[in-house]
């Protein structure tokens, strides 16, 4: 038997994924909020909640400053309290030396609720920012 000669231009050689290959990469913009990740632990049998400080966001991810290592799942999900944002379904990227992690979301967020997240932020950028409450 001879060998099959292998054709690199193969259009089934490159496997994409819309989410993290085309995707447009949104800029990501500095803020501080108290954060929440919540994951399950030893399969199914109970529910750890670890809190953690919103450093960077954007529609398509954040950078999460961590209060102390410990191990995280591939998959979580964050709630920023204060903005009243619950269950956002996160895709652990990179965990840095520094106690940070970067996330991926599964879902983009929204202008709204962006802006929202930066009314309640403590960064000096966000002061002045305020919110129409019949948007809330």
């Amino acid at each position: 038997m001879g060998a099959v000669p292998i054709n690199k231009n193969h259009y089934l050689n490159k496997e994409e994924s819309f989410m993290y290959d085309r995707e447009q990469r949104f800029k990501m913009e500095d803020t501080m909020n108290a954060g929440r990740i919540e994951y399950t632990e030893k399969a199914i049998l109970n529910m750890a909640q670890r809190r953690c400080d919103v450093l960077q966001i954007s529609q398509s991810g954040a950078v999460l400053g961590l209060l102390t290592q410990y191990n995280l799942p591939q998959q979580f999900y964050l709630d920023i309290p204060d903005a009243r944002i619950n269950k956002v379904g996160c895709l652990l990227m990179r965990v840095n030396m520094n106690n940070t992690i970067e996330v991926r979301f599964l879902r983009l967020m929204t202008q709204k609720e962006l802006d929202r997240i930066f009314v309640f932020s403590t960064h000096p950028k966000h002061r002045d920012r305020k919110m129409d409450v019949r948007t809330w």
